[in-house]
């Protein structure tokens, strides 16, 4: 690689004018595009939609406790990003059953007049994957966040609680969307242990 930098530094200084500026913006951009491959090859990166989801689950049918519910539009939207073909039940098709969703809020900390300074949300979801002839697996996922209470914002803070249900709601589908991904692991578990009896 050092030998062909100075290959071509030789060149340009034996080559004037606008020709010689040109190959090195060329080389400059090359060298560019091939260190960020390399970088991003190296380091595990992976493109959004390549998780390595099962192929028991590449055709997924999703039955819910609320079935036209905030969630369960998300898990949808989730599922066709990375190319899960989502199809009615039948008996042969593996499911997501969302069995429900619960919110909380606990109080962490208050103002010396004894109002609420400070509060951790917690969001909860729990779901079943049915896979046929290799059994169900429940899940549960969880996420908190932790926001100010300010009394004299009460309008402001309300519209920040929806939009905070809202992002954990996606974050939370996300998170099924990676433990969808590993569940190759419990399939083949429940393979080999089918195979000893």
């Amino acid at each position: 690689m050092l030998l062909q930098i100075n290959r071509l530094a030789n060149y340009l200084n034996q080559q004037k004018g606008s020709h010689s500026v040109t190959l090195v913006f060329y080389f400059f951009r090359t060298f560019l595009v091939v260190m960020a491959t390399v970088a991003t090859a190296s380091c595990g990166f992976y493109f959004r939609s390549s998780y390595n989801l099962p192929d028991e689950i590449q055709k997924l049918s999703i039955t819910s406790f609320d079935q036209y519910g905030a969630l369960t539009r998300e898990m949808k939207t989730q599922l066709r990003l990375h190319n899960i073909n989502i199809v009615a039940p039948a008996e042969l098709v593996s499911n997501l059953r969302l069995s429900g969703e619960s919110y909380s809020e606990n109080v962490l900390s208050l103002y010396q007049n004894s109002r609420v300074a400070e509060k951790q949300f917690v969001y909860t979801v729990r779901y079943i994957v049915t896979v046929p002839k290799k059994g169900d697996y429940s899940f549960l996922t969880s996420l908190n966040r932790t926001y100010l209470g300010n009394p004299w914002t009460a309008l402001a803070k309300s519209v920040e609680k929806d939009m905070l249900m809202q992002e954990m709601r996606v974050e939370a589908t996300k998170k099924i969307m990676r433990q969808l991904a590993r569940m190759n692991t419990q399939i083949e578990e429940f393979e080999r242990k089918e195979a000893e009896k």
